[in-house]
C-alpha cells in the first residue's frame, strides 16, 4: 500500500464532509485532510493513482495537486 500527499483547497470540516461521499468511492483507500496545515494536506493510503484522486476531489468541487 502506498501513501500519497496532495496540497488541497479543502478549508474546514464542512469541506471534508462535502468530499467524503466522492472519496468513499475510492476502493481500498484510507484518507485524511490535515486542516491545521496551511496547505491543507490530503494524505491518501491505497493503490489509487494520483490522477484518480485528483479527479475525485474535482468531482466534489475541490482542487488538489500532488506534492
Amino acid at each position: 500500500m502506498k501513501t500519497q500527499q496532495f496540497k488541497t483547497n479543502v478549508k474546514c470540516g464542512a469541506c471534508v464532509a462535502a468530499i467524503t461521499p466522492e472519496m468513499s468511492k475510492l476502493e481500498d483507500t484510507e484518507w485524511k485532510v490535515d486542516l491545521s496545515h496551511p496547505d491543507r494536506i490530503l494524505t491518501v493510503s491505497g493503490e489509487q493513482n494520483p490522477e484518480a484522486i485528483i479527479s475525485t476531489l474535482e468531482k466534489a468541487g475541490y482542487k488538489a495537486e500532488a506534492i
